[in-house]
């Protein structure tokens, strides 16, 4: 794939997601050193601006291309992207656009790209007012997502649609089993890496700029590790204890396991997920911990006698979701998720919720979690168990991050430089 042209390459990732429902991380490994950084960055952007690209082909495109030649159509989207998001000179991204014709072998849409890109060119200006009257392309996201988060949040749903169209930032946790934060951030300083610490997530610090995680000081040897600061708050509220039996259901890729791991000695650890191929990621990212748990192929909808004997003193749930509140992080949701999802999920999640309660000793806490924003997929799950289990205890999340609920606390895209996350803590009575 990285041997063809990128723009050609990221219009075939593009119409695989868009018109094949595939997930942008499947086709784009973020530790691939093989894709060109160019092609993730155009995969990126022009996902990120979907709705407003899609706007503008309305109006450039008297007809609809076929099936087959979608690819053509993510080619423009490209080449739109370029000239409105990056910094080249616009006819020069037109003619580099219409050269990565030729890595789709279609010959014939030289001419169609050139004369579709170039009337934008000539009509830019007032194209670009007509769809800013588009709700859609405005705010860059599906009606039905501008809908429900309005709905949800009226006081805040337009900074939550803007903070989910802007790159996220880089934070690592630091493994304070290792070193302190302000040890790391001197190491990060020597090396010329600026970094802030996150005011309210003790473990938490955020670089002004992106780098690999391969030049960072301390990474090979476990003494940091990549993670947004919101979920770096579940293993603090999981209050684990030395010998406890502890479930991280959902695990993958390990982030949270590896960071229970690093605050308690001598856990019992079982980390589940229900891909075989995701577990290699926790396997991967332990190692290079120096931590150990048990790993092992599970779905958390139906236990298995291999994993889940019942008898977990904590159980971290953080269940599957619609992902809404990481979409600055995988743009790509905003095409793959639909309004029907959410019920489905729902449903799915409480089944979840059920099932995990079952497993947890009494007295025992269960934390729930999900990377949403949605009151459907968070509040709403915690309030309909509860009413059916007299015996689940809410508790009360006392903290400066985020927005206190009657059932847990949520945080809002971008707040705080956090990803939108919501937590629920459950004691079993």
């Amino acid at each position: 794939m990285s041997q063809r042209n990128p723009r050609a390459t990221a219009a075939i990732i593009l119409d695989k997601v868009i018109y094949g429902g595939t997930s942008l991380s499947q086709l784009l490994s973020d530790n691939d050193d093989s894709i060109d950084p160019m092609v993730k960055d155009l995969c990126f952007g022009s996902l990120r601006w979907h709705e407003r690209l899609s706007a503008l082909l309305d109006l450039l495109l008297t007809k609809k291309l076929k099936a087959k030649d979608k690819d053509v159509e993510c080619l423009l989207r490209v080449g739109l992207y370029q000239i409105l998001y990056q910094s080249a000179p616009e006819y020069a991204a037109v003619n580099e656009t219409v050269a990565a014709v030729k890595g789709l072998r279609k010959t014939w849409a030289i001419k169609f790209v050139n004369g579709v890109l170039r009337t934008f060119l000539r009509r830019k200006e007032s194209m670009l007012h007509q769809i800013e009257s588009i709700e859609t392309a405005k705010y860059a996201f599906p009606e039905w997502m501008i809908v429900s988060i309005r709905d949800a949040w009226p006081e805040h749903w337009e900074s939550i649609l803007e903070q989910s169209n802007l790159r996220a930032p880089m934070t690592l946790r630091v493994n304070l089993s290792q070193q302190t934060r302000e040890q790391c951030q001197a190491a990060l300083a020597a090396e010329e890496i600026e970094s802030r610490a996150h005011p309210f997530v003790e473990s938490a610090l955020m670089l002004e700029k992106p780098m690999s995680v391969f030049e960072l000081p301390g990474f090979n040897e476990g003494f940091l590790s990549v993670q947004d600061a919101a979920a770096q708050i579940a293993a603090s509220l999981m209050k684990c204890e030395k010998g406890m039996r502890v479930l991280d259901a959902c695990a993958a890729p390990g982030g949270k396991t590896g960071h229970l791991l690093e605050m308690t000695e001598g856990l019992d650890l079982v980390a589940i997920d229900n891909v075989d191929t995701r577990l290699l990621r926790i396997g991967e990212n332990l190692e290079r911990l120096g931590l150990e748990a048990q790993i092992t192929v599970g779905n958390a909808s139906e236990p298995s006698d291999e994993w889940a004997k019942p008898g977990f003193d904590r159980i971290l749930l953080d269940a599957p979701c619609s992902a809404t509140g990481v979409i600055r992080r995988h743009p790509d949701i905003k095409v793959l998720r639909w309004k029907e999802d959410i019920e489905q999920l729902h449903e799915q999640q409480i089944g979840i919720l059920n099932t995990m309660w079952g497993l947890l000793n009494d007295g025992g806490r269960l934390v729930y979690a999900t990377c949403s924003i949605l009151p459907a997929e968070n509040e709403q799950i915690v309030a309909e168990f509860v009413k059916s289990h007299p015996e689940a205890k809410i508790v009360p999340i006392e903290a400066e991050w985020g927005l206190a609920q009657q059932y847990g606390r949520q945080v809002l895209t971008g707040i705080d430089d956090m990803d939108g996350f919501y937590y629920a803590v459950i004691e079993k009575s």
